[in-house]
C-alpha cells in the first residue's frame, strides 16, 4: 500500500491539499500512478510530466514539485508537489 499527500501551492500557500491511497495490484509504480491520477482527478488539474529531475528526486526523498514545465497547458497555480507518507525506508 502506498499513501501520498498531494499539494496545490500557489505564492507559498496551500491552496489545495488531499491525502490518497492506493492498494491495487501490481508494482510499486501502478500504485503512484493511481494515487496521482486519483489526485489530479480531484484538484481538477491535467496529469504532470515526470522529469528525470522529478524522478531522481521522488527516488532520493520520496518527494517531488511539479511547476509549469511538467505541464503542457497554462496553470493557473505554482506548484503540484507530491510527497509519501509512512515510507517504509
Amino acid at each position: 500500500m502506498i499513501k501520498i499527500w498531494g499539494k496545490i501551492v500557489k505564492n507559498n500557500k496551500i491552496l489545495k491539499d488531499a491525502v490518497v491511497t492506493s492498494d491495487i495490484e501490481g508494482t510499486y509504480q501502478d500504485n503512484l500512478k493511481q494515487c496521482i491520477n486519483e489526485l489530479c482527478y480531484k484538484f481538477d488539474i491535467q496529469k504532470p510530466y515526470w522529469l528525470p529531475t522529478n524522478m531522481e528526486e521522488y527516488n532520493k526523498r520520496g518527494k517531488t514539485i511539479f511547476n509549469s514545465h511538467n505541464f503542457m497547458e497554462e496553470i493557473d497555480f505554482d506548484k503540484f508537489i507530491i510527497e509519501e507518507l509512512d515510507a517504509k525506508k
